[in-house]
């Protein structure tokens, strides 16, 4: 019979490893953000898929804690929670300004440039000739 070597650690190491699970969720989050200010995209793309990583071992390592998790390490990841709840609205903010730009810039209407574009424009302004 085999046995998983995470179920064989004694209760003591529980802690342990919420606490290295937790501090590499905090680690992950801080990257992401300082490569969000740098507008590395690449990095951007990268630290991402880390902090995916990261928050995937701590959501095992706390499906695993037979033990009751401690309230620093409960407030820490509520923190942490928050803080990727942040990016996260922050990413939607800033995809939705750029959209907006875009849509100034290129609009998805008839474009002004030609006479066909002229008409399509004036018959769709809502602007009534006499």
């Amino acid at each position: 019979m085999q046995t998983d070597p995470s179920s064989a650690q004694p209760p003591a190491a529980a802690p342990q490893l919420l606490e290295t699970a937790i501090a590499a969720v905090e680690q992950r989050l801080a990257a992401l953000a300082q490569t969000l200010l740098a507008r590395d995209n690449h990095g951007v793309d990268t630290a991402a898929v880390e902090l995916q990583r990261a928050l995937a071992n701590a959501l095992d390592c706390f499906s695993r804690n037979r033990g009751p998790v401690p309230p620093a390490l409960r407030r820490r990841l509520a923190l942490a929670s928050g803080q990727v709840a942040s990016q996260r609205d922050t990413l939607a903010r800033a995809t939705a300004a750029l959209d907006r730009a875009i849509e100034v810039l290129i609009p998805r209407e008839a474009a002004v440039y030609n006479a066909r574009g002229a008409a399509a424009l004036a018959a769709n302004s809502g602007v009534l000739k006499a």
